[in-house]
């Protein structure tokens, strides 16, 4: 059985990707996923609020510096190194690159364009065989218009690649006026893979203690469905390479994303939830399925019910959606 895949232009083992999550904050956590199974690692993610701190925390040390003496423009106190986020992830990613022969993704989580070329390039110079743009933004204010943030998030990209040399991919959110638009918009400003989707902390109510309560939950299979859609739409619309991300739990789930047209697999809360040799399960399945189906090769799976070029998609959607409401309502009512 064939395994092998591509993902940003790298040659992977098999399609299954370890998102950021907190097993991959560590080289220890690092190598149980690799002896695991899995094709890639995306490492944690380094977040735009530690760089801004770093910057600030260098910026009062070389100011409380020139106080002393001339010399101390590249003076740092001995408490510099207290909190070295930054610093610690770039040592973190050249060690985990050096120890496992799997590619190793850098991740950076933020929205604004200063400060990621930067960090991007130190990345690409510890290792990183490639680099995740996690752009997390809720545009809360009804002051930004949909467009300003669409073009942000460009930005943000067409800065990272004239950054660096090794490619890049978007994680994407969802939630986006035209997704395929966005897609085709990011593809064109040089994006290598469009990673969906993100998944956005959704703060619930106490209405006992009358306060707003933080929540970040696994995902669950059902959330799959958005992420699939849009996949079996874009495949062959776009030249980047399609990551598929949320609700992945079983070898099932794995395989109906190949067939809708990922290029590779990421899950995180399934590894959360089952421990990091749960990927072997994901890919041992995963062969059983494509066995079962006489499948040999990836090739034969992938975009297998993906959305043809050239299709309708308005129309498509559109004939999907009645044919959903009709089953369902025949279901209950008998036929219309």
């Amino acid at each position: 059985m064939e395994l092998a895949t591509s993902y940003l232009g790298l040659r992977l083992r098999n399609p299954i990707v370890a998102s950021a999550s907190p097993l991959s904050s560590s080289v220890d956590g690092v190598r149980r996923l690799v002896d695991a199974g899995v094709g890639a690692v995306v490492l944690h993610s380094l977040f735009e609020e530690q760089l801004r701190e770093e910057a600030e925390r260098n910026a009062r040390f070389t100011e409380a510096g020139t106080e002393s003496f001339a010399e101390s423009l590249t003076y740092f106190p001995a408490d510099a190194d207290e909190d070295p986020g930054p610093r610690r992830y770039l040592s973190l990613l050249e060690r985990a690159a050096a120890a496992v022969d799997v590619p190793v993704i850098g991740s950076l989580n933020g929205v604004t364009p200063g400060g990621w070329g930067s960090y991007a390039g130190a990345m690409q110079e510890a290792g990183a065989a490639a680099i995740e743009l996690n752009v997390y933004h809720v545009p809360g204010s009804p002051k930004i218009s949909g467009r300003d943030v669409e073009q942000q998030l460009v930005d943000v990209v067409t800065g990272v690649k004239d950054a660096v040399g090794v490619p890049v991919a978007v994680k994407l959110s969802p939630y986006f006026s035209s997704t395929a638009e966005m897609a085709v918009r990011l593809d064109d400003a040089g994006a290598d893979g469009l990673v969906l989707f993100n998944r956005f902390l959704q703060p619930d109510v106490d209405p006992e203690s009358l306060t707003v309560v933080p929540a970040v939950g696994l995902s669950h299979p059902s959330e799959a469905l958005l992420p699939r859609t849009w996949i079996a739409l874009l495949r062959g619309r776009v030249r980047a390479s399609l990551a598929a991300s949320t609700g992945v739990e079983d070898p099932d789930d794995v395989a109906r994303f190949l067939l809708a047209g990922a290029d590779v697999v990421m899950t995180a809360s399934a590894l959360l939830r089952h421990g990091p040799d749960y990927a072997t399960v994901l890919i041992d399945g995963l062969s059983d399925w494509m066995a079962r189906k006489d499948f040999t090769t990836l090739d034969q799976v992938r975009g297998l019910l993906a959305v043809t070029p050239g299709t309708d998609e308005v129309a498509r959607e559109r004939a999907g959606y009645v044919s959903g409401l009709r089953e369902a309502n025949n279901h209950v009512y008998g036929p219309w």
